[in-house]
């Protein structure tokens, strides 16, 4: 277990073992891969960030997290695996989430993008997103740099 403090201070717990938190997690993450790119979505509010939400009820986290990257980028995913989970204790909520790592086949024109602006592709992540203005607090908390790692570890990317 991985342990460190997010954006705001909160602690987190990060594991690639099989759901180590939660067997059913109210949210997801999706690390997403299109054509060679790194598919992020420009949150309205937030700025750039990987697609992820809330799973719904009758939903299991895979579905939540195929229809958020469908609804937040136009995303079709090919492929979907999970790559492990994080936990974040707020005061006053314990939010867990699955991470998912998912190959987009391709990007569909949407009307809306629900919350978000839309896809953004880029070829290369930088090194220190928490320096980088352009990205969510979502991406600077320690989360996508160890699940980077773990993936570079797996050989997925």
């Amino acid at each position: 277990m991985i342990v460190f403090q997010d954006y705001y201070g909160y602690n987190v717990r990060l594991s690639f073992s099989d759901h180590p938190c939660s067997q059913q997690p109210k949210h997801v993450l999706v690390i997403c891969r299109y054509d060679g790119r790194w598919l992020l979505t420009n949150h309205a509010v937030r700025g750039w960030e990987f697609p992820g939400g809330k799973v719904e009820e009758g939903e299991t986290a895979e579905q939540a997290a195929i229809r958020e990257v469908r609804e937040e980028t136009g995303g079709i995913v090919q492929t979907i695996t999970y790559i492990g989970q994080y936990e974040v204790k707020r005061p006053n909520e314990t939010i867990i989430k699955n991470i998912y790592f998912a190959h987009v086949a391709f990007l569909e024109q949407r009307e809306s993008y629900f919350e978000t602006n839309g896809p953004v592709l880029i070829e290369h992540m930088p090194d220190d997103v928490a320096t980088d203005g352009r990205f969510s607090f979502i991406m600077k908390d320690g989360v996508w740099a160890y699940t980077k790692r773990e993936l570079q570890r797996r050989g997925m990317i």
